[in-house]
């Protein structure tokens, strides 16, 4: 059963909005940095069950944290989702392409997240 979810946002706004989709309505334990070398940091320490990461980011894109990520052994097969404005079918591809298990389009309805990350990581499975 999903549980632990590592997520990374840098907008404070859309940050606040998932996290409260995902602690108090879907009962997560949410590890929330704001860009992917914080991701990176904390990736070992909170061992996360699922990867949620924005996709452009400062200091460390989404792309980039899940390439690094990619390259730690206990890390390789973690489900990862991306979240992104940008979803032109090109995009999306390419994010799949990297490993990741889906991409959600925002803005996301606040109230359907955390049944649509379950739904994700269920099928990752």
């Amino acid at each position: 059963m999903l549980e632990r979810i590592l997520y990374a946002e840098d907008n404070e706004d859309i940050q606040q909005i998932a996290v409260i989709a995902l602690e108090t309505i879907g009962g997560f334990t949410l590890k929330v940095c704001n860009d992917g070398a914080e991701a990176l940091a904390a990736i070992e320490p909170f061992s996360p069950q699922l990867i949620l990461l924005d996709v452009m980011m400062p200091n460390m894109d989404g792309p980039k944290a899940l390439e690094s990520m990619r390259e730690m052994g206990a890390f390789k097969n973690t489900p990862t989702i991306f979240m992104t404005a940008k979803v032109q079918p090109e995009e999306v591809n390419r994010l799949l392409n990297m490993g990741a298990v889906a991409v959600i389009n925002k803005p996301f309805d606040p109230m359907a997240l955390a049944d649509r990350i379950r739904e994700i990581f269920e099928q990752s499975e």
